[in-house]
């Protein structure tokens, strides 16, 4: 029996990571599959791909260039493309790529196993990108593992369709996890020493399953509020959410589970109404900030993240100016940015682009400079604080010991015992933009 090694290479959204993890998982079920950070050693290549940056395509066919040297010296070498542009590209990838074992989707990943039995015993192409409900969960083994913090996919697809995402069409529609699988994973990791969930999904707010044997329809927020009764969970995150879903029952919930950490990603894209309304956001600045404000009234030191695109079609240097005053105005903390690029299929992609690059690069430099600035005040507030961190590990890069704040902030602190797994108080003594330094105080009574 052939002896397989898996090699997986990951480009994307912290979904792609989770469905790394889980293809992972299932070829070493399936297939007594060997994990490997070893490209050399492998004779399973997979790809995880994403296309939501410009020139996915391209980065795919570099890599498949380089792995294509690997096959010639290995002709047993499969290798397989997944994700996102696998899923948008299809068999069109063949076309530059033609040694291509496999392709297959984001909703496909758990047929792995079946497709590479059948490469080995007849030698021929397969793909497979279709959106089967959602199936893959069912497939998965019980998840093992030494982290502390663990993500959970609870929900798949986006249902938004906003003129300039390619999501909706490379994962499907929006597909709620059932939510006794989401427990019994949850529970699963809890008896593991996981200590924190961080439940991801395109909208992850969007999650709503009704139950057929009882008739009840389980909302995020009551998702939400099963989760904090396990016991041994002592926080949860969430990534990433879609302002129109934020609804009020959800922004209750901060007041009623501790255990949610005080930091909340939620993407803006745009402060200016006019350009919202062209990327189909389908909700306005004002409702946007209402959100912001009812969740800050019940936990006033929640620190906000966001998302912007820079240079949309049509938009003015009015527009840009309103997003700069809606970072300061509602004292935003982080923020993820990026010059718009136009994927192909989308409806913005046919939308006039009066912006040259020049003027697009400048306005994300002019963006990025004051989101630092905020992320500097803020991570300066907390120097000479004592902050609680879950101990996570030890840095490979300063041989630290690191964990994080409630509010995703880093913090690495020397210290001779092993406190990875424990919630512990640190004094900052030194702030740097996106991470801190500090000194063990005690561990929290937890």
């Amino acid at each position: 029996m052939l002896n397989n090694k898996l090699y997986i290479k990951t480009w994307g959204c912290q979904m792609n990571e989770y469905d790394s993890s889980k293809i992972a998982d299932i070829m070493e079920n399936k297939l007594n599959c060997k994990i490997t950070t070893s490209i050399k050693d492998a004779n399973i290549l997979i790809l995880n791909t994403c296309s939501i940056r410009e020139k996915a395509q391209e980065k795919l066919f570099h890599q498949l260039g380089r792995w294509k040297i690997l096959k010639k010296k290995n002709p047993e070498i499969i290798i397989g493309v997944g994700g996102c542009v696998a899923s948008q590209e299809g068999k069109k990838i063949l076309d530059r790529a033609y040694y291509v074992d496999i392709i297959f989707g984001p909703q496909t990943f758990h047929k792995l196993p079946k497709m590479i039995y059948k490469i080995r015993k007849f030698k021929k192409f397969l793909i497979d990108i279709s959106f089967p409900k959602i199936e893959k969960f069912k497939f998965f083994p019980l998840t093992k593992t030494k982290n502390v913090s663990s993500f959970i996919s609870i929900i798949e697809g986006c249902n938004k369709y906003c003129t300039y995402c390619i999501v909706p069409h490379t994962r499907g529609k929006e597909i709620s996890r059932p939510y006794k699988d989401i427990l019994l994973e949850i529970k699963n990791l809890s008896d593991q020493g996981v200590k924190e969930i961080h439940l991801l999904g395109q909208n992850v707010n969007s999650y709503k399953y009704i139950d057929k044997k009882n008739k009840k329809c389980y909302t995020f927020a009551k998702l939400l509020i099963l989760i904090s009764k396990i016991e041994n969970i002592k926080r949860i995150r969430f990534t990433t959410s879609h302002p129109k879903d934020f609804s009020d029952e959800l922004i209750n919930v901060y007041q009623k589970i501790p255990k949610l950490v005080n930091f909340l990603h939620l993407p803006v894209q745009s402060g200016s109404d006019r350009i919202l309304s062209l990327m189909k956001r389908r909700y306005s600045i004002l409702e946007y900030t209402k959100i912001i404000n009812k969740v800050r009234y019940i936990r006033p030191y929640i620190q906000i993240s966001s998302d912007f695109i820079v240079g949309f079609p049509g938009e003015t240097k009015s527009d840009f100016d309103d997003t700069i005053s809606l970072i300061l105005d509602l004292d935003l903390d982080m923020g993820f940015s990026f010059i718009y690029s136009p994927r192909p299929g989308t409806p913005a992609s046919k939308m006039k682009d009066n912006i040259n690059i020049l003027e697009k690069k400048k306005r994300l430099y002019l963006l990025q400079h004051y989101i630092t600035q905020q992320t500097k005040k803020f991570s300066l507030k907390m120097l000479n604080t004592i902050q609680i961190i879950l101990v996570e590990g030890i840095s490979p890069q300063n041989n630290k010991y690191f964990g994080k704040t409630e509010n995703n902030r880093i913090v690495y602190f020397m210290s001779k015992i092993n406190y990875i797994g424990k919630f512990i108080n640190v004094k900052i003594i030194d702030s740097y933009i996106y991470s801190l330094y500090g000194e063990f105080i005690s561990i929290c009574n937890n």
